[in-house]
């Protein structure tokens, strides 16, 4: 059904694998897409409690596919550009919505709109040797996705603002440490940790589960709208400038991590 993502299911679980390794899981246009599809066909599924989120190949997501011409389109009419400025954010909000508990299990990295997607899921289990990057504003663009306000009510925000501004390389203890993410583990195990976590899950009454959720979201959700609602056109405003494309060129030539 998918050609970027594969989908498999154990029980009360479902397993959604990124899979795109040639481009190390970047987000193509057509994978955000599929993926908000992902999610509201899961969302729709009353026999699943829990949702794990990895990726292919020893890494989760190395973010938006900076190779794909077509989120670049600013020769397209402006409601077009604004339709795949917004994927990213949609794509977030898609998952965030998810009625089961959503658990991303990290190897390797989740960089830019990796790490966008992971901390719009409910949890984040994280290879000892992986690491997380927010290189948004290197590249000349705003962090947008609605990834700070979600940031801002994990780590605070001071962390926030180290994590979206300077862009640096935080390993999963460092993670760990200022709230990024849950649960440190040994390399190559990520997905299974997340397993043993998602029992854990089932354990617990369902409704109950479901609700907690709900209000938690409903309350940490507070004026993220106001503060995110513009943030295809800003996305699209700062993409367009000398800067930003000349990040963007300079990126596209550095070898592969």
């Amino acid at each position: 059904m998918y050609r970027q993502l594969r989908s498999e299911f154990s029980g009360r679980i479902a397993t959604v694998t990124l899979e795109r390794p040639e481009r190390r899981n970047a987000l193509s246009a057509e994978l955000m897409r599929e993926m908000i599809a992902c999610a509201h066909e899961l969302a729709a599924r009353k026999d699943l409690d829990v949702v794990l989120v990895t990726g292919a190949a020893g890494a989760f997501s190395a973010g938006a596919d900076l190779k794909d011409s077509s989120r670049w389109a600013g020769g397209a009419p402006l409601l077009e550009q604004r339709e795949i400025a917004g994927l990213g954010q949609r794509m977030a909000r898609a998952w965030e919505e998810l009625p089961q508990i959503t658990i991303a299990a990290i190897e390797g990295y989740a960089v830019g709109g990796g790490l966008a997607l992971a901390v719009a899921l409910d949890w984040r289990v994280m290879a000892r040797d992986a690491y997380v990057a927010l290189p948004e504003i290197s590249l000349g663009i705003p962090l947008t996705w609605g990834t700070l306000p979600r940031l801002v009510n994990l780590v605070g925000p001071a962390k926030a603002k180290r994590l979206a501004i300077l862009g640096e390389r935080v390993s999963a203890a460092e993670a760990l440490n200022m709230g990024a993410i849950d649960e440190v583990c040994e390399p190559g195990s990520a997905l299974r940790a997340a397993e043993v976590l998602a029992g854990k899950v089932l354990d617990k009454p369902k409704h109950s589960v479901v609700m907690t959720k709900e209000t938690v979201n409903a309350y940490a959700g507070l004026g993220a709208h106001a503060v995110s609602y513009m943030a295809a056109d800003q996305l699209e405003l700062a993409a367009a400038s000398p800067e930003s494309r000349a990040a963007r060129d300079a990126a596209l030539k550095r070898p592969k991590r």
